[in-house]
């Protein structure tokens, strides 16, 4: 984020509208933001996490009272876009395997295939990346954190949470 006056006029002109301006804060405060999230969020939710938060910030700018207290704003919109998400991630139950294996069973291949095609081009682009390289590409997840510059824990939660979703969009 820019320092000083730069930053507290940058804000004032958000505020009033300015859409260049806001692109331009929104723009300064990403890198900050991303890693704030990095120490709040699932590894997975980080991207979607910034994202809202972005979103959120943009919409709700006009109503921050003190621009000193911005900085303090935007960790507090992270924070809270980072338990939603956490709780979205665990409010599903759990499906019975048996009844899930049976489901999968009871069709075609063909049906299958195309579904499972469905299912892949739903996922957003951070998830589908790391399901092609490690179920396609037959990457390990270390030679997978290391294309992608990301920590394998990191990496496995992505997976994760790829597949959990591919589950999610069959069985549903």
């Amino acid at each position: 984020m820019t320092a000083g006056i730069d930053r507290s006029s940058l804000i004032l002109a958000a505020q009033t509208g300015d859409p260049a301006a806001i692109a331009s804060l929104l723009a300064a405060c990403q890198s900050d933001a991303r890693r704030y999230a990095w120490r709040h969020c699932q590894a997975s939710d980080v991207d979607d996490a910034v994202q809202e938060s972005l979103l959120v910030v943009a919409r709700k700018l006009r109503g921050l009272k003190a621009v000193a207290a911005f900085s303090s704003w935007l960790f507090t919109v992270i924070r809270r876009e980072c338990l939603r998400l956490q709780r979205a991630m665990f409010r599903h139950e759990p499906l019975d395997e048996e009844a899930a294996e049976r489901q999968l069973l009871a069709r075609d291949d063909a049906a299958l295939r195309l579904d499972l095609t469905h299912a892949l081009e739903s996922l957003p682009a951070h998830y589908l990346e790391v399901v092609l390289l490690r179920d396609f590409e037959e990457l390990t997840i270390a030679e997978i954190a290391e294309r992608l510059g990301e920590p394998p824990g990191a990496v496995k939660s992505r997976l994760h949470r790829a597949r959990s979703l591919v589950r999610e969009y069959l069985l549903g």
